[in-house]
């Protein structure tokens, strides 16, 4: 476990909320190489973490049980009127732009950073109003310690700045089927043809 929190490590920047920067910055991906599912787990994959996260609908799951998919992840608070809708919108032209056979095989994860507001009827109501109410997309919350910690290492920093408002990263992370990061990119409303590209290697392995 420290060795995943060492290796992958946090970013220092911080986007507040209500002050958004547009600047992208590309993360260079971790080149891996396909595994097994019946195989040990990676000892950089993200299921090695053993917390467990409510979904939306309040059913409580460890990452472990999304073992098999490409994930497509970023962490947002429902209450957040400026960033988290732009993170929001890049997540659905992401969606969009891949191929309706593939959507089986990804999940788009919202995890909140905000687990004492965002209740799972919150997080219910959340998705209804962006309509991400297929499968493919699941909202998390979990314990304030296991947010922390899922949040170092997706390399997301945020903090609480008011008493409904927080200064945040907003960085989309792809993962491989065994929960390996592969690729990140930071910025809002930036080209996500190389998310795209990521998340289709992914599923075509």
């Amino acid at each position: 476990m420290r060795k995943l929190l060492t290796l992958i490590g946090i970013h220092g920047m911080f986007t507040a909320c209500n002050k958004a920067d547009d600047a992208p910055v590309i993360i260079e991906p971790v080149q891996t190489s396909a595994l097994d599912l019946s195989a040990e787990l990676p000892e950089l994959s993200i299921y090695n973490l053993p917390s467990t996260w409510t979904t939306q609908d309040g059913n409580d799951i460890q990452l472990e049980d999304l073992r098999g998919k490409t994930l497509v992840m970023v962490m947002i608070y429902t209450s957040c009127k400026a960033a988290c809708p732009r993170l929001v919108a890049d997540m659905r032209n992401i969606e969009k732009q891949l191929p309706a056979k593939d959507l089986d095989k990804v999940q788009f994860i919202m995890v909140s950073i905000d687990p004492a507001t965002d209740t799972p009827d919150k997080l219910k109501d959340f998705s209804k109003e962006n309509l991400m109410e297929d499968e493919h997309w699941m909202f998390l919350r979990g314990t304030e310690e296991a947010t922390r910690e899922f949040a170092t290492v997706l390399a997301v920093s945020y903090k609480k700045i008011s008493p409904i408002d927080f200064s945040h990263s907003n960085i989309i992370s792809v993962f491989d089927e065994n929960g390996v990061l592969v690729h990140q990119r930071e910025g809002l409303g930036v080209d996500n043809t190389e998310t795209v590209a990521a998340i289709r290697t992914e599923v075509s392995n």
